[in-house]
């Protein structure tokens, strides 16, 4: 537990400047704690190295956290799963999300209950509390490439592979309603 609050810690230091891009802008760590929370309430996976890589998942893409840090307070194994699902960012965008595809199904376990966790939580929020330039049609974009991704992530979990199938479907409806 203590490595697991130290990871919090962490991660809310790390991510204290950062909102996500919704109209509330949401702090953003609210969103590494989903993940984690997904994988433990829904997936129902009890593997800290999967749950506190979650919690700092995206620490080495997004904020200027060393992969040596990383290392030094959490070790080599979460080290290692943080790295296997972070992008690089020296890549362009449209680059990025089909290494991502590609990556996907060469990856660990661990990093494919984790990408999956994340692929969840980013679904639902892209429907219901996206970002707040982002058009429809973009919108319906980031879920069919979020189809791709899965694709190579199944089968490691199947509770999770089916709130994913539950989650898009649900968020495929939601913006197919006409807005009032």
């Amino acid at each position: 537990m203590s490595l697991f609050f130290t990871a919090i810690k962490f991660a809310a230091v790390k991510h204290r400047e950062q909102r996500r891009k919704d109209a509330k802008a949401t702090p953003y760590i609210n969103h590494p704690i989903e993940v984690a929370d997904t994988l433990w309430q829904i997936g129902k996976v009890r593997d800290m190295v999967t749950i506190i890589g979650a919690l700092l998942h995206d620490t080495l893409e997004d904020t200027e956290t060393t992969p040596e840090e990383i290392q030094k307070l959490f070790g080599a194994e979460i080290l290692a799963v943080v790295s296997e699902v972070t992008d690089d960012k020296r890549l362009s965008k449209q680059q990025r999300k089909l290494k991502q595809i590609e990556h996907a199904p060469h990856i660990s376990t661990r990093a494919k209950q984790l990408k999956l966790a994340d692929k969840i939580c980013n679904v639902y929020d892209i429907a219901h509390s996206p970002p707040k330039n982002w058009p429809l049609k973009r919108r319906q974009e980031y879920l069919n490439w979020s189809e791709q991704v899965v694709a190579g992530l199944r089968g490691v979990n199947p509770i999770l592979d089916a709130h994913y199938d539950a989650t898009l479907k649900e968020s495929k409806i939601y913006l197919g309603r006409p807005r009032q």
